[in-house]
């Protein structure tokens, strides 16, 4: 797949600067403009990483009952128990003349009674080749040299709908169609004629290697590009809204092609096109095994005197239904598992959203604050859900204890956290008032919940916990200039503010000088910034 596996040590405990990459809200462009967002050349692709986002996926027994229905895969485990207790094949394995129009009828393309057409034959053939690739039906040869073939012993429990049973065999198949996908569309249709022309004149050696050569080459491009269509389908969907799943041709085409920023222009346009009809027979053969749902090109769109590319792709603003004759494609749950799958298996790291929920709280922070590719809010909306609040609450507060360089990200998670349990969660915040560093931020949820009897803080707790809320956002947000500017806006520092970063320098917090360095840089007012500056270098020399 296209993509290359982030590695995200994290950071030592007790280390002041953190430089790894911390939690954020991923944005799409993020995904697709990590290269170039980052200053990366060509030469520095090989050592960059590609976030993957987590997705959301149905149980393996709803995933099971999905491929099963693919028709294409029901097909196959019919004929397989057809062949049952054995059926007679040619020396190649396939169907005999004989089974062919009742194999076509069994699977009802074609009437119980009269002539079946070849197309039927055809399809019957496809289900049949597939079943022997599953090894649904096994291949053989009896003493009397007859070739038979017999149901496999995958076969049963396949059909019973065991989940392992079922997604191994199901995303097999998909592997399959995907190759055949790519050898079928790697090369226009006059070179292949041409490659085949070369071959079978007995042309020389150099030219026929030559002919390989260009279909080889002409096989990585096609797989290269499916691969990347698939990985922007799978990225798109994880940020897509409940039924908004479904991208252009157009669009996918686009990101495929088109520079972060830019605006395509009429070069780009036609690169635009051909990636469109490139992808569009390939997106098809992938349709029919369930891994996506796909509407194609509109046949009438391409115009005969011009050859084989649509008349017109992104130059005028189309309705949606003109824009739908331009293709329209979206990745079904079975395609999100099957991507993935093949992201695993090439050892890239794509979570399920809920994955680091399911240890203890320490596990929870701890994973959210090391993982890039994770959205924090689903993680912890996962693990409070029908958890008790005030045994879950406490268990959170002491997981977010801690000078190390993730302590202050684990307390705003916590905090986070601490929200989605609400007001059952009051009596375990209440216990950690006094606490040096939970005291501050227990206060602020209490009165955020509405309690008016919480006790003002001492003075050293507001101060630390000033510093360690700036900390987490710098952390979470990796420097985000207007954020961090909204927040220091809310600095209780304009009345004095050489005596307020006077106190601000002293706090003990392993990012005390790069807060006030980080308000230095982003403070509006000349003199704050100023004070702010000179407080960083005493934060620093006191070290």
């Amino acid at each position: 797949m296209a993509g290359r596996r982030r590695k995200n040590t994290g950071a030592p405990a007790g280390e002041g600067a953190v430089e790894a990459v911390l939690p954020a809200d991923l944005e799409l462009q993020d995904l697709y403009g990590a290269f170039a967002a980052h200053g990366l050349d060509d030469e520095d692709l090989d050592d960059a990483a590609v976030l993957v986002p987590p997705v959301k996926l149905p149980s393996e027994q709803e995933l099971a009952e999905q491929a099963k229905a693919v028709p294409m895969f029901g097909f196959a485990l019919a004929l397989a128990r057809w062949a049952a207790p054995h059926r007679t094949v040619d020396e190649f394995g396939d169907l005999v003349q004989e089974d062919r129009a009742p194999a076509a009828r069994l699977l009802g393309l074609a009437p119980a009674g009269g002539e079946v057409p070849e197309e039927a034959e055809v399809e019957a053939l496809r289900a049949w080749s597939l079943a022997c690739d599953l090894d649904l039906v096994e291949l053989g040869t009896t003493a009397e040299g007859e070739h038979v073939a017999v149901p496999g012993p995958d076969l049963e429990p396949a059909e019973q709908g065991d989940p392992e049973t079922v997604l191994e065999l199901w995303l097999t198949a998909a592997g399959i169609v995907r190759e055949l996908a790519v050898e079928a569309d790697s090369l226009p249709e006059e070179s292949a004629e041409a490659a085949g022309a070369e071959a079978g004149a007995g042309g020389a050696d150099e030219e026929d290697e030559d002919a390989l050569s260009e279909v080889e080459e002409a096989r990585d491009e096609a797989a290269e590009l499916l691969d990347e269509a698939l990985q922007v389908l799978y990225e798109t969907t994880a940020f897509a809204e409940p039924g908004n799943e479904t991208v252009p041709l157009g669009v996918l085409a686009a990101l495929l092609v088109v520079p972060e920023g830019e605006e395509p222009s009429e070069e780009l346009l036609g690169d635009i096109t051909d990636v469109m009809v490139a992808l569009d027979p390939m997106l098809g053969d992938l349709a029919e095994l369930g891994l996506l749902e796909y509407r194609p090109i509109d046949p009438e769109l391409f115009d005969e005197d011009e050859g084989d590319e649509p008349a017109v792709v992104g130059e005028e603003p189309l309705d949606e239904e003109e824009s739908a004759r331009f293709g329209l494609v979206r990745l079904t749950p079975l395609g999100q598992y099957g991507i993935r799958q093949w992201l695993l298996e090439d050892g890239y790291d794509a979570p399920l959203v809920g994955e680091l929920a399911q240890g203890d709280a320490a596990e929870l922070l701890r994973g959210l604050c090391e993982s890039a590719n994770v959205l924090p809010e689903e993680e912890l909306r996962v693990w409070t859900a029908d958890r008790e609040p005030v045994a879950a609450g406490r268990e959170l507060l002491a997981a977010a204890r801690g000078g190390d360089a993730y302590g202050p990200l684990r307390r705003m998670l916590c905090v986070s956290a601490l929200d989605l349990l609400g007001p059952g969660a009051e009596p375990a915040v209440r216990e950690v008032l006094d606490d040096p560093e939970l005291g501050g931020a227990a206060r602020a949820w209490l009165t955020a919940q509405g309690a008016t009897d919480v006790p003002v803080p001492p003075r050293a707790m507001t101060l630390w916990t000033v510093v360690d809320t700036f900390a987490a956002q710098l952390l979470d947000n990796g420097g985000d200039a207007a954020l961090l500017r909204d927040l220091i806006t809310d600095l209780p520092a304009k009345g004095d503010p050489a005596t307020w970063f006077g106190e601000l320098w002293r706090v003990d917090h392993p990012y005390t000088a790069d807060v006030l360095e980080a308000i230095g840089e982003l403070h509006t007012d000349r003199a704050m910034a100023k004070e702010a500056r000179k407080a960083a270098f005493k934060a620093r020399s006191k070290k």
